[in-house]
């Protein structure tokens, strides 16, 4: 190749990754998650609402994630929960549909916004309203080993292989997704999940029973086979979610916010890099909730070289840790170094946890991004 050639032909590759990158950019989710009233004073009038949004939508935020189902209630109203537990709003809700008030101001400032089904298959907290659920629907309830209901840092699950559970939980998501002028969806760590410890409720039994010429399911409940198979069966609840959500409305994005895998996958079944290469889900946040550089770029390689394909880096959108209720709030230079981190990956986006760090580290956020 003469060096004329060479030239021409390294200068189309240039424009070939200029295009590539700018495609990136343009299409880049730069987003924070919104928490239920619990924990954030944004849903406490309108005013509040359009002051935190327009300041977020200032600081170059462009997409927002909003809580729509945590301790079995929901933030808008909603029939479903109306029949199962006669509550149709969050109690602190009651004659608002918070939902439709923040697609409605995001809207006008071009933010767009996300129903958040943050508990997932998870029914409650520590014995939270969300306990109803498995008080009236005794058979939910998903069991370990021994037969007892199960309990996982703090979170008491309903059985996610159960198909009346998925039902539900899949009623829930096309509900809010019918009846409000979305953007997208989302699931996390919690959803479509299972505990690894989950799994060995009777009907579950029965199935792998069929399927195993009469075995019983290994005791030990993180055996290789055994976490495959539970596996699979929310790999199949995804692809339904995928296939029920498009056909209601073909432009609604789905996005997951797993825990870093492959934690995710031996401990609550969630295989979600196979989600990404299936074409089931349009962009991914696993939640690299790490509280320091290092930590946070050891995980940020896993994904961008272990995990993902160089493809699918465009549809990835780490979660990083900017905030909590309890007390932290990350260093401005962490969030800086954390989302250079991104950018060297060839990231162009993130998702922040939560909110309310955005508008505590606003100065921060000042040279971040442009709007």
């Amino acid at each position: 190749m003469t060096g004329a050639r060479s030239l021409r032909w390294l200068f189309i590759v240039f424009l070939a990754t200029t295009a590539q990158a700018q495609h990136r950019v343009e299409g880049a989710v730069r987003g924070v998650w919104i928490p239920t009233p619990e924990h954030t004073r944004f849903f406490d009038d309108t005013m509040t609402m359009s002051r935190e949004l327009e300041l977020w939508r200032s600081l170059g935020i462009n997409t927002v994630f909003v809580a729509v189902w945590n301790q079995g209630r929901t933030m808008y109203p909603s029939k479903v929960m109306k029949r199962l537990t006669g509550v149709r709003v969050h109690p602190a809700m009651v004659n608002r549909d918070p939902l439709g008030e923040v697609i409605a101001i995001a809207h006008r400032l071009d933010i767009k916004v996300y129903a958040w089904f943050e508990y997932g298959f998870a029914s409650d907290y520590r014995g939270g309203p969300g306990s109803e659920i498995l008080r009236k629907n005794t058979g939910w309830a998903a069991l370990d080993l021994h037969g007892a209901p199960i309990e996982k840092n703090g979170f008491h699950w309903m059985n996610a292989l159960d198909p009346d559970v998925q039902d539900f939980l899949l009623s829930l998501i096309l509900e809010v997704a019918a009846t409000h002028d979305l953007d997208g969806v989302q699931g996390d760590d919690r959803l479509p999940a299972l505990p690894s410890e989950g799994g060995y409720n009777p009907a579950t039994v029965a199935r792998y029973r069929a399927e195993h010429g009469g075995a019983e399911p290994p005791a030990d409940s993180h055996d290789s086979a055994w976490v495959s198979w539970r596996s699979a069966q929310l790999d199949d609840f995804m692809h339904r979610l995928h296939d029920r959500v498009k056909a209601l409305k073909p432009s609604l994005q789905i996005s997951m916010a797993p825990g870093a895998y492959p934690f995710s996958r031996t401990e609550y079944l969630q295989d979600w890099p196979g989600w990404l290469h299936r074409g089931w889900v349009d962009h991914v946040s696993p939640q690299l909730y790490r509280r320091d550089i290092v930590a946070y770029e050891r995980e940020l390689r896993r994904v961008t070289r272990e995990q993902l394909r160089p493809e699918e880096l465009s549809k990835l959108f780490p979660g990083i840790l900017l905030s909590l209720s309890a007390g932290y709030l990350a260093e401005p230079e962490l969030v800086r170094r954390m989302v250079e981190a991104n950018r060297r990956a060839g990231i162009a986006g993130e998702l922040f946890f939560f909110a309310d760090g955005v508008t505590a580290l606003r100065t921060t956020f000042e040279g971040l991004y442009k709007p």
